[in-house]
């Protein structure tokens, strides 16, 4: 006759605390990102969007996937509010930040065509060929191109992770998200639940790594001739 073992009333509640501390744990990276972004972002929505978002030397546009050579939805989405920041005078210039880790895949160039076609001035734009995460964004657009303020723009699901890691960069950064739930909503559902681990991730690699980009450098000099100009946010005079 075989005994039954029941387990302990001393190893059930280990066995809870574990859980308890493995659920703490998994939720400590998007309860950072969003306390750390939860006054500096915005959603475009509505007809009052634009007079929240404070002005900014650029808006930090993130990449978010080609179709051949044309932009995604969600990526042509967010280039739309940047060129309404842009039109609207909340930013001077554009910093369009993707992935051209091959030769047949170029995002930003792909980004800073879609805005020519829409009236965009090709001398606002700056491109950043190494964009290949949010954090590598961030930390370039300080390091590498010497932003000190941008408005990211990206979908309202990314928004929290986006803002926290520019301003953990050192940049004094504000977002405005696309509720891309309007037109996409089984996608953005399904990206809004990878942000659990995305945002593990980006937790690690800002407050515990402290990683470098993939590419750390050298010095881009195009986005500090823009705000260079009279006029320019931040620019002496402005």
């Amino acid at each position: 006759m075989s005994l039954k073992v029941r387990p302990t009333r001393k190893a059930l509640r280990r066995a809870y605390q574990a859980l308890v501390l493995v659920s703490v744990l998994s939720l400590a990276p998007m309860t950072w990102a969003w306390l750390g972004s939860s006054t500096h972002r915005v959603t475009a929505v509505g007809s009052d969007w634009l007079g929240r978002v404070p002005t900014a030397q650029a808006a930090l546009v993130l990449g978010a996937g080609l179709y051949g050579t044309q932009p995604t939805p969600m990526l042509a989405h967010r280039l739309d509010i940047a060129a309404e920041l842009y039109r609207s005078g909340k930013v001077r210039a554009l910093l369009l930040s993707g992935d051209n880790s091959r030769k047949e895949y170029d995002e930003p160039t792909a980004m800073r065509d879609y805005l020519l076609r829409r009236g965009v001035p090709d001398r606002v734009i700056v491109l950043d060929y190494a964009g290949f995460d949010t954090w590598d964004s961030c930390v370039r657009a300080r390091k590498v191109f010497g932003a000190r303020q941008v408005t990211v723009v990206t979908q309202e699901f990314h928004l929290p992770r986006a803002v926290t890691l520019c301003r953990t960069a050192g940049l004094e950064a504000f977002g405005v998200g696309d509720d891309s739930t309007r037109d996409f909503a089984p996608t953005t559902y399904a990206y809004a639940t990878r942000e659990l681990l995305a945002t593990a991730k980006a937790f690690a690699d800002a407050m515990v790594l402290h990683s470098d980009p993939v590419f750390p450098g050298p010095r881009e000099v195009s986005l500090t001739n823009i705000l260079g100009q009279p006029g320019a946010p931040g620019a002496p005079g402005a």
